[in-house]
C-alpha cells in the first residue's frame, strides 16, 4: 500500500529524532544538530614552531599565561614528572590561536599564529642579554664564537620528540614545515639557537636533514664555481625563507643566514654566504623539493 508523502513526514521526523539527543547541541536561542557529519575537511594547522624561552620555567608561565603572548605547550626542565613520564604544560587548545610566532612567514604563508602549533621549551639561551647578542650577530665579529648556550637536557628532547610526534601525526604536518621561531622570523628570532639539536630530533623521524654524500657531492661543485649571492637567495626563499633576491648581503639575507647555519651548520652562524652553506641547502632541496631545484636549474642558478 502506498503512502502519501505528506503522511511519511511525521515518521521521517521521529526516526530523525532517535538519532539521540547526544547530537543535539543546545545554544543561546537555536539548537545544533551533529548527526551529519562531513569528510570534507582538514586541520588548519601547518606548522610546528620550535622556541626557546629565553627565562626560568615561573617566569616563562607567568609571561606565557600573561595578556600578550601565550603557546600551545610549555616543555620545563625534566624534574617534573607524573606517574613516571615527563610533564607538558598545555596553555592553549590547539583548536585556539596562540599567540606566539608574532609577525611571520614561512613559503607561500604569513602570520604563522594562524596554521601554527607553538611548543616553548624552558632554556636560557645565551649567557649574554638579548641586544648584546644580537649586536654581536649582526656585526662581522667573531665574537659569536664567544657567545655560550644553555644546553638542552637528553630527557627534555625526549618529551618534545614524544609531544611533536603526536601533534605531527594528529595534523599531518609536512616535515618541511617543523621550523624554529628563527626560521620563520629571521630579523627578530634567534631561538631555539644553534645549541637545540635538531639532528637528534630528524634521526627520531621529526624535520629535515641533509644527506651527508649529497652535501659532499655539491660542497665539491661549489668549492669549484659557488652559486651567486641572487642564487643563493632564490634557493633560500625556495627552501621556505621570506626572503627577496636583492643580490647584496643585506641585513634580511644575513638574518636569513645565521637561521639557516644555526639549525643545520651550527658550528658556524656568522651569516655568510659559502660553499658549505650552499651545498647543505641545495642538498635539502634535492631531497626534500626537488621541484623547487629544477625551477633553479632552469634559470641557469648555478651560473650564479
Amino acid at each position: 500500500m502506498r503512502y502519501p508523502i505528506a503522511a511519511l513526514l511525521p515518521l521521517a521526523l521521529l526516526l530523525g529524532a532517535c538519532a539521540g539527543p547526544e547530537h543535539l547541541e543546545r545554544r543561546d536561542g537555536y539548537v545544533v544538530d551533529h548527526f551529519h557529519v562531513s569528510h570534507s575537511h582538514n586541520s588548519r594547522v601547518r606548522h610546528l614552531v620550535v622556541h626557546y624561552t629565553d627565562v626560568d620555567e615561573a617566569e616563562s608561565l607567568a609571561t606565557l599565561t600573561g595578556p600578550h603572548v601565550s603557546a600551545h605547550y610549555v616543555l620545563p626542565l625534566p624534574a617534573h614528572q607524573r606517574a613516571g613520564e615527563p610533564l607538558v604544560y598545555q596553555l592553549v587548545d590547539e583548536s585556539r590561536r596562540a599567540w606566539h610566532a608574532g609577525a611571520s612567514a614561512w613559503k607561500n604563508r604569513t602570520n604563522i599564529n594562524d596554521t601554527s602549533i607553538g611548543i616553548e621549551i624552558v632554556n636560557t639561551g645565551p649567557d649574554r642579554p638579548y641586544a648584546e647578542v644580537k649586536q654581536a650577530l649582526e656585526s662581522d665579529s667573531e665574537n659569536v664564537s664567544g657567545i655560550h648556550w644553555a644546553p638542552y637536557p637528553d630527557a627534555q628532547i625526549e618529551a618534545l620528540i614524544a609531544l611533536s610526534r603526536d601533534i605531527i601525526e594528529r595534523h599531518a604536518i609536512h616535515p618541511t614545515d617543523v621550523v624554529a621561531h628563527s626560521d620563520i622570523a629571521p630579523t627578530r628570532k634567534i631561538d631555539p639557537g644553534p645549541a637545540f639539536p635538531w639532528y637528534a630530533l630528524y634521526e627520531a623521524g621529526i624535520g629535515v636533514w641533509p644527506e651527508d654524500e649529497t652535501t659532499a657531492r655539491y660542497r665539491d661543485r661549489f668549492d669549484h664555481a659557488p652559486p651567486g649571492l641572487a642564487t643563493l637567495q632564490q634557493a633560500l626563499q625556495a627552501w621556505g625563507y621570506p626572503l627577496a633576491a636583492s643580490g647584496e648581503l643585506d641585513t634580511q639575507t644575513r638574518a636569513v643566514l645565521r637561521a639557516f647555519q644555526m639549525r643545520f651548520r651550527p658550528d658556524d652562524y656568522r651569516g655568510q654566504a659559502d660553499a658549505e652553506t650552499a651545498a647543505i641547502l641545495w642538498a635539502l632541496l634535492e631531497r626534500y623539493q626537488p621541484e623547487a631545484l629544477r625551477r633553479l636549474s632552469d634559470r641557469k642558478a648555478y651560473r650564479g
